[in-house]
């Protein structure tokens, strides 16, 4: 069903929106010092529940693709995520996660033949400055290994939204599936790592547990639904515009709920991110339709025949 483009970025935009409140989730409901766990748990089972919801297996050439992507967007990305914010000060993770639409408009150039106009390329440093006023705060060394976690986990992620827009969908299958597919790959990838490194799962009560099924249905599954779904009607560039949202409502959210104040430097970075935010959706055009991958694209509805 189509639907107008203003709908489309608000439902976009719930995707980071929603990823901010995984900081106040973490904190104040879930085990401490379990990072590789946590994400674990919000790949596995979001993947496997839109498997089960979208019925449908990849065929030929989307094995690998959807290996591809799940690794770029979900089993590379929350660890190295979650390195670089543990060892990183003042919201540094999140300052390099703001210039995702920089990263993205040189890697549409490589991948997507689209040149960068000078707009986009402005627009994107005024969304990274804004969040630096949020979320920067002076103190702490620096920590070399974190810089590369968080530089990586923003080209992982950048590097996967590009690559989605370019390789689209097979034919006859929508964005759940996709996106099963994707979690699925990045949670059977995070899997082993995570045991080895932090070993049996810990001990989990009531919080922590209604924590975790809020980060695997609504901040991932959903989440992540909607994201790809942006993802095949809009450009890379316009949805990666949408990523300040996140450490916006981070901001919001410990402002409302955790009692953190918000100082007149923090209001005015939030004003340039959140405006950056609504400039980046004018400066390319949508694609005209997500359109599939190509005839050879296909997959396999689970329980029946496959379609030539």
């Amino acid at each position: 069903m189509a639907i107008s483009r203003p709908a489309l970025i608000t439902l976009t935009a719930l995707a980071p929106v929603s990823w901010g409140t995984t900081y106040a989730v973490t904190t104040q409901f879930l085990p401490p010092d379990r990072p590789l766990f946590t994400a674990l748990v919000r790949a596995l089972p979001a993947g496997l529940l839109l498997f089960a919801l979208a019925r449908v297996l990849p065929r030929g050439a989307w094995w690998w693709k959807a290996a591809v992507l799940g690794a770029l967007n979900i089993g590379a990305f929350f660890p190295l995520l979650f390195l670089s914010a543990y060892r990183l000060p003042g919201g540094l993770a999140a300052v390099v996660g703001s210039a995702g639409p920089l990263f993205v408009a040189g890697l549409s150039v490589l991948l997507l033949g689209q040149r960068p106009s000078a707009r986009t390329l402005v627009t994107g440093a005024v969304a990274a400055f804004g969040v630096s006023l949020v979320v920067l705060k002076a103190a702490g060394s620096l920590d070399t290994l974190g810089l590369l976690a968080a530089v990586a986990s923003t080209a992982s992620m950048s590097t996967g939204t590009v690559l989605t827009q370019r390789w689209g969908r097979p034919e006859g299958v929508g964005p759940l599936a996709l996106t099963g597919w994707q979690l699925t790959a990045g949670g059977l990838l995070i899997a082993p790592l995570a045991f080895l490194v932090e070993g049996a799962p810990p001990a989990l009560d009531g919080p922590a547990v209604g924590g975790y099924l809020y980060l695997a249905v609504a901040n991932t599954a959903l989440a992540y639904w909607l994201w790809f779904r942006g993802i095949g009607r809009m450009t890379a560039t316009q949805v990666t515009f949408l990523g300040p949202l996140s450490p916006l409502t981070a901001a919001v959210v410990g402002w409302a709920a955790l009692g953190q104040a918000l100082t007149p430097v923090q209001l005015v970075g939030m004003g340039l991110a959140f405006g950056a935010t609504v400039a980046g959706q004018f400066v390319t055009r949508p694609p005209r339709t997500p359109g599939p991958a190509g005839r050879n694209a296909t997959a396999v509805p689970i329980g029946s025949s496959a379609r030539r």
